[in-house]
């Protein structure tokens, strides 16, 4: 039967290959450069900065990955989760693999106390899209992100 668990240390290669399927999907694979060695120390390092679920097939092959990390509202006063990666290997999508994830992330948020559940979707990519409006998502509008990085991100950092 097809399900969700928490990431063990066994699935960081092929977590870090569907990050990398990922990147390619988003037509940015130039721009990752995530190893085994930097998700293994991000999940189960001594200090640890995110958390992963894999839905898996029957036969538990890993198919479907979400990396989160936890944020904080001042407004509301508690944790939140950011969903960062939300990634099903193309030939698993259908299987309801997808909706799995975002369910037991949804049930970690509400055991946490935790008040939101955040991600981000690339303006172009109309099945996620469809596919959170379906789950009852909503676009946060009227916010843009915006991001240091590179060159600016040190430039700005030199100031001090």
């Amino acid at each position: 039967m097809n399900s969700v668990r928490a990431a063990h240390p066994d699935d960081v290669p092929v977590m870090v290959r569907l990050v990398h399927e990922l990147a390619d999907y988003e037509k940015a694979a130039d721009e990752c450069g995530l190893t085994d060695g930097q998700l293994h120390a991000a999940l189960f390092g001594d200090d640890p900065v995110a958390g992963a679920l894999v839905a898996t097939t029957a036969g538990s092959e890993v198919v479907g990955i979400a990396i989160w990390f936890r944020t904080f509202s001042t407004w509301e006063g508690v944790a939140g989760m950011h969903l960062e990666d939300l990634f099903v290997s193309p030939s698993h999508r259908g299987d309801g693999h997808g909706a799995r994830l975002l369910t037991a992330l949804a049930a970690e948020c509400t055991r946490r106390g935790w008040a939101r559940l955040e991600w981000n979707v690339l303006d172009w990519n109309t099945p996620a899209i469809g596919f959170y409006r379906s789950i009852g998502a909503q676009p946060n509008e009227g916010w843009t992100t915006y991001r240091l990085t590179g060159s600016p991100l040190t430039e700005l950092a030199a100031r001090t």
